[in-house]
């Protein structure tokens, strides 16, 4: 298993990161709020879980431990692979997430794009006993997903659109939320608009809709 990866980030794109590791560019796909902290030509350490399939070998990247772990988690119910729940942690944060399935809060695991009532039911009966309580974050889960300042922030809206886009949400959709959400952005503070926070602010402007 590969347990973290270490190096200069090279490319950013919508869905994955390229870090040069030893001269080599690996590819890691994250969410969108760990994209959102990351910048070409910085160093970044990203917790990663390899998922290996007959046809490929993709590696996942995270902010912290906890990510990681939940990601892995959420696998081990039917129905849900890597790229739902990549979905899942790209929609809610982990213990969001541990929160809904302890509550049985079914409209909140539908907020995220492919999952409807019934799998949201699914996921509470197998998971509520795995992923355990609110604030049970496993140990060293402090934000691991760390780079050295530099570099220019993306536009937000860019950012924002993109990962709403690759969620499944129509253009429409994402432009109608960017708009939603453009306050925000516009009374950030100084460092820039808080990318990972309008995203999700964008999300709960769609599940509304």
């Amino acid at each position: 298993m590969i347990a973290f990866v270490r190096g200069r980030v090279t490319a950013v794109g919508l869905d994955s990161v390229v870090v040069d590791v030893g001269g080599v560019g690996i590819e890691v796909r994250a969410t969108p709020s760990t994209l959102a902290e990351l910048r070409v030509g910085t160093t970044v350490t990203l917790p990663t879980s390899l998922v290996v399939r007959e046809e490929s070998l993709t590696l996942y990247g995270f902010a912290d431990d906890d990510e990681r772990t939940v990601f892995e988690l959420l696998q081990t119910a039917s129905g849900v692979g890597p790229k739902l729940a990549q979905a899942m942690l790209a929609v809610h944060r982990p213990d969001d997430l541990r929160k809904a399935v302890a509550t049985e809060d079914l409209s909140a695991l539908t907020k995220v794009p492919g999952i409807g009532k019934k799998g949201a039911q699914r996921i509470v009966l197998e998971l509520k006993d795995r992923l355990g309580a609110p604030g049970s974050a496993v140990d060293g889960a402090d934000r691991s997903a760390t780079a050295t300042s530099g570099g220019a922030p993306a536009p937000w809206r860019e950012q924002v659109r993109g990962a709403l886009l690759g969620l499944g949400w129509s253009a429409r959709e994402a432009d109608a939320a960017l708009d939603a959400v453009a306050p925000m952005a516009e009374n950030g503070s100084d460092g820039g608009p808080d990318v990972p926070a309008l995203l999700r602010a964008a999300l709960r402007t769609l599940s509304k809709a």
